[in-house]
């Protein structure tokens, strides 16, 4: 890229020739600690050398590929800012509809006991704990490392809820006679090993361990639904995003397993895209 730029304009106009400009506009607002406000108003502001190198560098780096969320470091999510790193998935605007389905069925005032599986960057968690603040909030997952993200957001946020290391449901066996929760919600990896969107675009850069589940996808849907029964207090429900093509094969694994009062939920595209149920009605 041409050392010489000295501009904001100018360093958007390079920038704009490998990456889309919104994008140049916010990896250079994150650059200089402002707001891409602020770079309309003040373009002509000389930029010193090595802003001009951070600058460059994030601009390949996103150019090769590597998720802008994870340049930024933040991912929005149901309207609040979560800090994303490499080893979590990074939020998506289409998981927001699992957190309105819980919040229709817990509301502010509702004490309910949730459990989030996989919490990732505790986006759904958090949200949850924050929008149904008397609800006892407890978010799991397996990789300390996305713990450590969810404990960032959780005290950023000033979010009250349990993070616990955990596969799974491995962390609440053998307390007495088991935990018990109203509602447990989740986005467990759904996609298909073999899959070749996941070496394509974002996805290739994210944890692997967050987006595949065997050979067709279904493993991790499969084994929470089994499973979860045995920790759901009598009544409680259960509630999953899934792959856009796994609606059918959902719904039949939630009715084998007993589930009943089943609904599922399109996303904005009108893709059938959260399935669940109640359990021990």
């Amino acid at each position: 890229m041409n050392t010489t730029i000295s501009t904001i304009a100018q360093a958007i106009a390079v920038a704009r020739q490998s990456i889309p400009p919104a994008e140049a506009r916010l990896l250079l607002a994150y650059t200089l600690q402002q707001t891409p406000a602020w770079l309309l108003a003040y373009d002509d502001t000389v930029l010193d050398d090595s802003m001009v190198q951070q600058f460059n560098t994030r601009v390949a780096r996103r150019a090769a590929g590597e998720p802008i969320a994870y340049l930024l470091g933040m991912r929005e999510f149901y309207g609040r800012e979560f800090y994303v790193a490499p080893g979590v998935l990074i939020p998506r605007p289409e998981t927001e509809l699992l957190v309105d389905v819980a919040r229709q069925i817990v509301d502010a005032g509702d004490t309910a006991r949730i459990l989030d599986l996989g919490t990732g960057s505790g986006c759904i968690a958090i949200t949850l704990a924050l929008e149904c603040p008397r609800a006892t909030v407890t978010a799991i997952d397996v990789s300390l490392e996305a713990l450590a993200v969810a404990h960032r957001n959780a005290e950023h946020l000033h979010a009250k809820l349990e993070l616990r290391h955990s596969d799974w449901f491995s962390a609440l066996e053998g307390e007495g006679n088991g935990e018990c929760f109203d509602l447990m919600l989740g986005n467990p990896p759904y996609i298909a090993a073999a899959d070749p969107h996941l070496t394509e675009g974002d996805l290739r850069h994210e944890p692997l361990a967050a987006l595949a589940s065997g050979a067709d996808g279904l493993d991790a849907l499969r084994h929470l639904i089994t499973t979860a029964p045995d920790y759901l207090s009598p009544g409680g429900s259960l509630w999953l995003e899934h792959g856009y093509d796994q609606a059918d094969a959902v719904r039949a694994l939630l009715a084998t397993r007993g589930f009943v009062d089943i609904l599922q939920y399109k996303d904005l595209a009108g893709i059938v895209r959260v399935s669940g149920g109640v359990f021990g009605r």
